[in-house]
């Protein structure tokens, strides 16, 4: 199935801290993430102001439902899997902040299912006056055929959506993956409660 304030590090600061330093994965267990091919990928994510920076959009694949429920927080009761908080920014091409942009996130269980009965690891939210988002949820299993990825709507204000999916760097099924984009990898390291990681999109608005 084919399916960032000053306090914040930014992008391009993170990218240049999870490079400078050793960093640790669970590796060898189902949602282990292998970390010694993670920096090699972090490179071809485009940063604000590159040349060619517009987010590649992707397909939304089988499992996406509108209407989701409005939070920043997927986390609920009897969720099982490793914490992770994805945060960011929504800008334009040419580095302006799109305040207010919607941004809806879908993803798999830890396990690799969909919940398409309800909204269980579904939500959409509104990037604040400074186009930045915060997610917080679990790092999502894999199943046949997919590598590890988020799902992913933005949209700034009455303008046309984009479609895309966010990738996971070191993961063995990326290279296998026909859909597989290195620009869509995540900036990703530990944290005390789990994982964080970064992305910024770039939206082309004209």
């Amino acid at each position: 199935m084919t399916d960032r304030d000053d306090s914040r590090l930014t992008r391009r600061e993170f990218l240049a801290a999870s490079l400078a330093a050793p960093v640790i994965f669970l590796v060898g267990t189902a949602d282990g993430l292998e970390a010694f091919a993670a920096t090699r990928e972090l490179e071809a994510t485009p940063a604000c102001g590159d040349a060619d920076d517009i987010t590649p959009s992707q397909t939304p694949g089988p499992f996406f439902k509108p209407r989701s429920p409005e939070r920043q927080s997927l986390l609920e009761p009897g969720i099982r899997g490793i914490r992770i908080v994805l945060e960011g920014y929504v800008r334009s091409t040419k580095c302006k902040p799109v305040p207010h942009a919607l941004v809806d996130f879908w993803h798999a269980d830890a396990s690799g299912a969909y919940d398409n009965a309800g909204y269980r690891l579904r939500g959409h939210q509104f990037a604040d006056d400074q186009g930045r988002y915060r997610l917080e949820t679990i790092v999502p299993g894999v199943y046949p055929g997919r590598t590890r990825h988020f799902h992913v709507r933005v949209q700034a204000p009455n303008r046309p959506v984009l479609t895309t999916q966010l990738y996971f760097p070191g993961e063995p099924e990326n290279k296998r993956d026909s859909i597989f984009n290195p620009k869509l990898v995540i900036a990703l390291r530990d944290s005390a409660a789990g994982k964080s990681a970064a992305f910024d999109f770039a939206l082309d608005l004209g």
